[in-house]
């Protein structure tokens, strides 16, 4: 445990330093967030944060290298591999914050960083469906590539307030590290040093690194960057763990080890994955292409129904930690009391969603908007 902590640490510090830095840069080199329709912010705000991010990302990966325990995560190209997709997405986005590409373009570099990391070793090799179940290398590689472009687009969709998508990509990523850290401690022989643990260990040091910096109101946007490194990091992270377990490691129970191995990692970033799904869905029944921009995400709907920026935020947060916490509870308590404390987490975070709106005090809420997207106080 404590080679993760000081990983962690590593991406932490490192991020947190170099994030005034990348303010510095993106001011000079003209990256900014303009104010749009759709969008919560009043005022421009420079981006290019997902840069330190990923350079936090990468120092936890060099540090890890030189560890005695570490080391041995590094005996196969996977986190090489893992590397050097996240500074594909990275510098993809960073030419996007700076200078508008359209969204093919996007794609395209996405699908290459799917691909790299998916032919350095970190693809599914395996599903745990109740029993480990080998599929056609092709169909593996493919499903693999839709893994991480989808995730990188979870993430993008649900950048939308300060400090949202780094917050929860950070809850997602200790759920994570938590859940993989278990099941490689459990495991006969126990070995703790895994690559997935490793990759949640250094991505929630990222996230947490940049946060103070992001929080309401944000100094510094994460941008394309940023969304798009954090997709590919957890997405990684999630495959290197489902690809790689098999079901009786994660429950002795039959039922539960058919059903947990795919049900958490899916759980852990259920609000993203909803998000990005409900947009596809509700774009397409109008005719317009899934990338097609609205201001009916998550946030835009937390936003509609009575809550402040922060509060919106923190909110989201509960959300995803409820849905985290609650999928990964069943793996180390029993699962009646797990889907107990599942279930009054669920209330709780529902009532205060509902009720808290009543308390808003006139002249305190961020812009509002229309079912269809339009501010009502424009």
């Amino acid at each position: 445990m404590r080679e993760y902590v000081f990983v962690f640490l590593v991406a932490l510090a490192t991020t947190y330093v170099l994030v005034p830095l990348m303010r510095t840069l993106a001011v000079r080199v003209g990256a900014f967030t303009e104010v749009r329709e759709r969008d919560v912010n009043v005022v421009p705000i420079p981006r290019l944060g997902g840069v330190a991010m990923f350079l936090g990302y990468a120092a936890a990966t060099l540090v890890a290298w030189r560890m005695p325990f570490l080391s041995q995560v590094f005996e196969s190209a996977e986190l090489i591999g893992v590397l050097v997709g996240a500074g594909v997405v990275c510098l993809l986005g960073a030419i996007d914050d700076v200078r508008e590409l359209d969204a093919l373009t996007k794609l395209g570099g996405q699908l290459l960083a799917a691909a790299i990391i998916a032919f350095a070793g970190v693809q599914f090799f395996s599903l745990p469906l109740g029993v480990v179940t080998v599929l056609p290398a092709p169909l593996l590689v493919i499903l693999t590539i839709f893994v991480v472009v989808l995730c990188i687009n979870a993430v993008n969709f649900i950048d939308g307030l300060d400090g949202l998508a780094a917050g929860i990509v950070a809850i997602a990523a200790v759920a994570f590290f938590l859940y993989s850290y278990g099941i490689t401690a459990n495991i006969s022989p126990p070995n703790v040093f895994s690559s997935a643990t490793f990759v949640a260990a250094a991505l929630a040091g990222s996230c947490m690194g940049f946060l103070p910096h992001n929080i309401y109101p944000a100094k510094l946007f994460m941008g394309d960057s940023g969304a798009l490194t954090l997709g590919l990091l957890f997405a990684a992270a999630t495959i290197l763990n489902v690809g790689h377990i098999a079901p009786a490691d994660v429950s002795a129970n039959r039922v539960a080890s058919t059903i947990l191995p795919l049900l958490i990692p899916i759980s852990i970033i259920l609000l993203p994955l909803l998000d990005v799904l409900w947009a596809v869905v509700r774009r397409t029944a109008r005719g317009q292409r899934p990338w097609h921009p609205d201001s009916q995400h998550l946030h835009h709907r937390m936003l509609q129904i009575g809550h402040g920026h922060r509060r919106a935020v923190l909110l989201l947060w509960l959300w995803a930690l409820v849905l985290a916490m609650g999928a990964v509870s069943f793996v180390f308590l029993p699962p009646t009391a797990a889907a107990a404390g599942g279930a009054v987490m669920i209330l709780v975070a529902a009532g205060l969603t509902a009720w808290l709106p009543r308390f808003s005090r006139p002249g305190h809420r961020p812009k509002r908007f229309d079912e269809e997207g339009h501010r009502l106080d424009a």
